[in-house]
């Protein structure tokens, strides 16, 4: 290629659901850095391909409309089903993807993704920084937050890796388990190790 160089280096940023991960990469955009969203590109993803969703899952749309929330209750509840719109949605991710990364200029990029151990995306990173909170926490901020029934959540929460599997693997772990400020003053220490592991001044 000639231009190894000019890659950026991408930290991936994950968590299990209502761990702060979105939270986290709100910290990192006010503090300037580039953080790609999977779920954004997911749904960019999805749009791109209603065709063949609504011929997989027809009884997730509202006449032209997909409707996410029955779309998740179809595949959380049906591994295959799951297993179906992953086949689909997954690749059309990296491309969208790969074009968002030809267009940075950044050194340093955070993508941030749910499913990033369970799809192996990890082998790809050059890191992975997790963002971690006790499960009922977790439970009650989505709750919360989305409106999702306690079974809901959890049925979520099943579809990934338990969070004790995750710590062993990421590079870096964030406790979100404090204020505001406690979380930000974590992101910039781990934020100090990514540079100096890498050499970014």
């Amino acid at each position: 290629m000639g231009e190894e160089a000019k890659h950026p280096i991408i930290i991936g940023l994950t968590g299990n659901i209502g761990s702060g991960k979105s939270t986290v990469a709100a910290l990192l955009r006010e503090m300037g850095y580039p953080v790609l969203d999977a779920d954004a590109l997911a749904e960019r993803a999805r749009e791109l391909r209603k065709g063949e969703l609504r011929r997989l899952f027809p009884e997730a749309f509202r006449g032209e409309e997909l409707d996410r929330r029955a779309l998740a209750r179809l595949v959380f509840a049906d591994p295959k089903r799951l297993q179906a719109l992953e086949a689909l949605i997954h690749p059309e991710v990296r491309r969208l993807l790969a074009e968002e990364l030809a267009r940075l200029e950044a050194p340093l990029v955070f993508l941030e993704i749910p499913l990033l151990f369970e799809k192996g995306w990890e082998e790809r990173l050059h890191g992975v920084v997790l963002v971690a909170a006790p499960l009922m926490e977790r439970v009650r901020r989505v709750m919360a937050r989305s409106g999702l029934s306690p079974e809901e959540v959890l049925a979520r929460e099943r579809a990934m890796w338990p969070e004790e599997e995750k710590r062993g693997r990421a590079t870096w772990v964030v406790e979100n388990t404090g204020s505001l400020e406690e979380l930000r003053e974590k992101v910039r220490a781990v934020l100090k190790e990514i540079r100096a592991r890498h050499g970014l001044s």
